[in-house]
């Protein structure tokens, strides 16, 4: 049974281009088309998939300045690729978390969201702002946990409206917008929380980022976030740890990485109160570090599209689908891209030279008059 249904998933795969075709079709000819200009993986046409790649790693390798003029195509190109692949194999929280010792993936990555709930004192008639929401798993489970009322920013169309299916049983909670966190179409002090994460490391300047978070925040109000950093251990003169820093950029859509110094000192040129700041990844129990998620050290039916042999087999099987016709040209490459990131985060895990849970809680000043 657990074979049948391993290489079930990954033949449904298969399936899954023509069944989601299907669905935007029915989708579209009950809208007019100006309603929707939603983008997954499956909707690109077959002869566009591969040009999309081309055009993500073009910008990838013009360089740092590049990709933070470009930041925007940089990453809705990559959530065009990736959002469906990645709910395929990681689900609806696109995060990690630090573990412990006997708990499950999910069970980490829920108490990881419930902490940030418990820094900022979340409770029923709160406002509060989720900063690249992403498809929507962590502010379902936080309305679920809080009561507080969520709005979720995100620039990808599609991602909102699987964040939307995502939340339905907590609609009266949960509401998103379509924008850019770097200019947040809100008003001034609005907001009585926000929270980020993993979602700021695309931001192409972070002091800005920061700032305009601050301005959307009442006086007094706190944000929390978990950040990717390399940390003190990476060596810029090593050139592994230069290998792992560029696969990481590349395979995630990133204009940089930077340290928690650097993340420090945005806070505070932005106008926060730093209130806490600490890598969370050491508190992992030593025998669940958080890139084991990645690797082959725990094995079971919901992780395997995660792990290496996982993620070489769909490989293999979106080969022989694009020989086939099956799937579009170009998607093979899209598995490779985050084959080459996720390989790059678990190596960078290992190495103790990044960390993607660099958590800080930062505090608007109660008597700002921004």
């Amino acid at each position: 049974m657990r074979a049948r249904n391993f290489y079930g998933s990954f033949l449904s795969m298969f399936y899954f281009w023509k069944n989601r075709a299907n669905h935007q079709n029915d989708r579209m000819s009950r809208m007019p088309a100006k309603q929707s200009n939603s983008r997954s993986l499956a909707d690109l046409a077959q002869d566009e998939v591969k040009s999309v790649v081309d055009e993500y790693t073009a910008i990838c390798d013009a360089g740092i300045e590049s990709r933070k003029e470009h930041y925007q195509s940089l990453v809705n190109h990559y959530y065009d690729l990736a959002t469906d692949f990645y709910e395929f194999g990681w689900g609806q929280s696109f995060h990690f978390a630090p573990r412990q010792r006997g708990e499950s993936f999910k069970a980490s990555l829920l108490r990881h969201q419930r902490f940030l709930a418990d820094r900022l004192a979340l409770k029923p008639g709160m406002q509060v702002l989720d900063v690249g929401c992403g498809v929507g798993g962590p502010m379902g489970n936080l309305a679920r946990y809080s009561g507080a009322s969520f709005v979720g920013i995100n620039n990808h169309p599609y991602q909102i409206e699987r964040a939307k299916a995502h939340t339905r049983d907590f609609q009266s909670l949960c509401r998103f917008i379509r924008g850019d966190y770097m200019q947040i179409p809100e008003g001034d002090n609005h907001y009585d929380a926000a929270f980020a994460i993993e979602s700021m490391p695309h931001a192409p300047d972070k002091t800005a980022a920061f700032r305009e978070i601050l301005r959307v925040l009442r006086p007094g109000a706190c944000f929390a976030s978990y950040d990717w950093c390399l940390t003190e251990d990476f060596d810029p003169r090593n050139m592994e740890h230069l290998r792992i820093k560029k696969d990481i950029i590349m395979g995630t859509a990133l204009p940089d990485i930077g340290s928690p110094a650097e993340i420090c000192a945005a806070l505070s040129a932005a106008g926060f109160e730093l209130l806490e700041a600490r890598d969370l990844a050491p508190e992992s129990d030593p025998a669940m570090p958080w890139h084991r998620a990645l690797q082959s050290r725990d094995l079971s039916l919901a992780s395997i599209p995660r792990t290496p042999v996982g993620r070489a087999l769909l490989n293999l099987a979106l080969m022989f689908g694009e020989k086939i016709r099956a799937v579009p040209q170009g998607t093979a490459m899209v598995s490779t891209l985050l084959n080459r990131g996720a390989d790059a985060l678990a190596k960078g895990g290992e190495s103790g030279v990044f960390t993607p849970m660099f958590f800080f809680l930062a505090r608007k000043p109660p008597h700002s008059g921004d």
